[in-house]
């Protein structure tokens, strides 16, 4: 395909994208409105019969969790898309990761302070955030773009010896095949227990507990090792094949 004719269909596609956007915003309610009967009936289900504090978690992994585990096999095929894409040949590694030497030695002192001393804090506040979801905003999305962000502090700091050793290719492809399995096998547990995909087929602890939601936690778990998988990848894929270019200039 042409430049021309790719620059006319990235034309087309995004004129559809914005009457589409265009048509969804005028079905929205008017500001002043009051709310529709979900907004209060909700994080009362969830709370009395899920045990769940945040009515969104509840939300995401349990009244509308088929439609989580779509989105999840869409992050998932994106991640393997962009790996196929970007690994041109069999030199590209060890390519790579020569420019990412060559790019730590130029790193700035204080560059390098930085982001090795907010790793810690952003990988604690990652695991936080995935393991707390059913208590307090979050969950397994946001989590895991947070681990995500911890690894390639590392990277941003020039520690590739470190990054290396914290992000091989197979331990992160295996995290988010993982992550995407293990949400699987509980979406086929509903029906194996329940009689019906994705049921809440787990004990319910008392409301504070980490354990509270059944299979919630469970799910927001899985969705953080799925996700901090695939965004690693994804962003490391980029970075090398930046970095590959910028070296062959």
């Amino acid at each position: 395909m042409s430049r021309r004719a790719r620059a006319l269909l990235a034309v087309v596609s995004l004129a559809g994208l914005a009457a589409l956007l265009a048509w969804a915003a005028t079905g929205l309610n008017d500001v002043g409105d009051p709310p529709g009967p979900n907004a209060t009936r909700v994080p009362l289900l969830l709370a009395h019969e899920r045990q769940v504090a945040n009515a969104v978690n509840g939300v995401t992994y349990d009244l509308r969790a088929t439609d989580t585990l779509g989105e999840e096999l869409i992050l998932f095929v994106a991640a393997l898309g962009v790996a196929i894409l970007l690994r041109t040949g069999p030199d590209r590694e060890q390519e790579a990761q020569e420019s990412d030497r060559e790019r730590g030695r130029e790193t700035s002192s204080a560059l390098r302070v930085v982001g090795a001393v907010l790793v810690a804090p952003v990988l604690v506040l990652g695991l936080y955030v995935v393991t707390h979801g059913t208590l307090t905003p979050g969950g397994g999305f946001q989590g895991g773009v947070l681990l995500a962000a911890a690894l390639l502090l590392v990277y941003a700091a020039g520690q590739v010896v470190a990054l290396e050793r914290l992000r091989p290719v197979d331990l992160v492809e295996t995290a988010e095949a993982t992550g995407a399995l293990a949400f699987a096998l509980v979406a086929l547990g509903g029906i194996v227990f329940s009689g019906a995909l994705l049921a809440n087929f787990i004990g319910l602890a008392p409301m504070g507990a980490l354990t509270s939601g059944g299979t919630i936690p469970v799910l927001s778990v899985a969705t953080g090792v799925e996700v901090t998988g695939a965004v690693t990848l994804i962003l490391t894929e980029f970075l090398d094949e930046a970095l590959m270019r910028g070296g062959q200039r």
